[in-house]
């Protein structure tokens, strides 16, 4: 906290970070809500013989957002992998990754990072069908296989090629900061007779029953696991990020705590320091109005004493008690130098009724 009572910096810094984080987090929070709101939402649908009846009578030949089941069929050709033999399927992917230790200067150690240096997908058109070989029911038609937010892929091999290490490449290693570990090959495929779920827009274009990415927003899937289990996987990813943004709900929240209870502190700190100097104010014009009470009231003569004496007939009050007593006959006022006739005592001096006192 700084001297005039504002936050200092570092703490503006973090409640902004900790508020953007939670703000961030709250919004990816939402959007997978919303987003398995809508697949609970989706229209279970049967591949039943009738199912092109059915659609030939919704408007628009169309389910907006359908969920079916279905076996995987290659429409005409298919796809064999390159190092698995007798291995078929509609979606192939070849992918290597780079596998290297990086030095952290900031923690002194080393961190195992990997990057894909190289994907290549194919694809062949791909129906979806009723595991029945006998009658495999009608066919549904995946477009854009490649624009499923979920693409369940099996991996059929998987090697890692170790880097060759030399003297002298560990020592540039060293120097670079970086010491490669091996190149990671894997191949994934999804295979014909795979069963797969697949959620979007089922329409009828043609006589042909096609799934497609559906529209408005709402998410492509194409997963290897039944409809619960798929529904049960997005809940947990929302479960996951509804904990990350309570807990830096939470941690926002201390900090603006924090930040607002040092703010009281000091706000009451400063008005109790205004207080005193309220009171120390009031209490030097106390002293200052009395002493110059007490100078007003001081005998003209010793000034030591206060006044205590009416001189009559003039009036004037300017001498104490003993004062009065020394003045030379004929005694005259120190003012006006007239003659003083009598002198009438102030009872309400307290020097007064100390000297009657001692002298009775």
């Amino acid at each position: 906290m700084e001297s005039n009572g504002r936050p200092s910096l570092g703490q503006i810094i973090l409640l902004a970070s900790s508020s953007a984080v939670t703000a961030i987090f709250y919004s990816v929070y939402r959007h997978k809500y919303r987003n398995v709101q809508t697949l609970k939402g989706a229209k279970k649908i049967s591949l039943d013989d009738d199912l092109p009846n059915i659609l030939m009578d919704l408007p628009g030949k169309c389910v907006p957002y359908a969920v079916l089941e279905g076996v995987v069929r290659s429409v005409k050709e298919s796809l064999s992998s390159q190092f698995v033999e007798n291995c078929r399927g509609v979606i192939h992917r070849l992918s290597l990754k780079e596998h290297k230790m990086v030095w952290n200067r900031t923690t002194h150690l080393w961190n195992d990072q990997e990057k894909v240096i190289h994907q290549r997908t194919n694809t062949v058109p791909f129906d979806l069908t009723r595991d029945d070989c006998n009658d495999p029911g009608p066919s549904i038609r995946i477009i854009k296989p490649l624009d499923a937010a979920e693409l369940d892929l099996e991996t059929v091999y998987e090697k890692f090629h170790p880097a060759v290490q030399s003297f002298t490449n560990v020592v540039g290693h060293f120097i670079t900061g970086e010491r490669p570990k091996g190149i990671q090959e894997t191949e994934e495929m999804l295979k014909i007779g795979a069963t797969v779920t697949g959620v979007g827009e089922l329409v009828l274009d043609n006589k042909i029953l096609k799934l497609q990415p559906p529209k408005a927003g709402m998410l492509y899937y194409l997963s290897s696991l039944d409809y619960d289990s798929l529904v049960q996987r997005q809940e947990s990813q929302v479960r996951l990020w509804k904990i990350l943004t309570l807990i830096c709900g939470v941690a926002t929240c201390v900090t603006l705590f924090f930040i607002l209870r040092r703010q009281y502190r000091k706000h009451k700190e400063k008005q109790r320091l205004q207080q005193l100097q309220r009171e120390f104010e009031e209490a030097t014009t106390r002293v200052q109005d009395g002493e110059d009470e007490e100078a007003r009231n001081a005998c003209s003569i010793c000034l030591s004493h206060q006044k205590s004496c009416v001189f009559l007939e003039c009036g004037h009050v300017c001498s104490c008690y003993q004062c009065y007593l020394a003045l030379p006959e004929p005694k005259k006022c120190p003012i006006c130098r007239n003659s003083i006739s009598r002198m009438v005592p102030l009872y309400n001096s307290l020097s007064q009724k100390q000297i009657l006192l001692r002298n009775d």
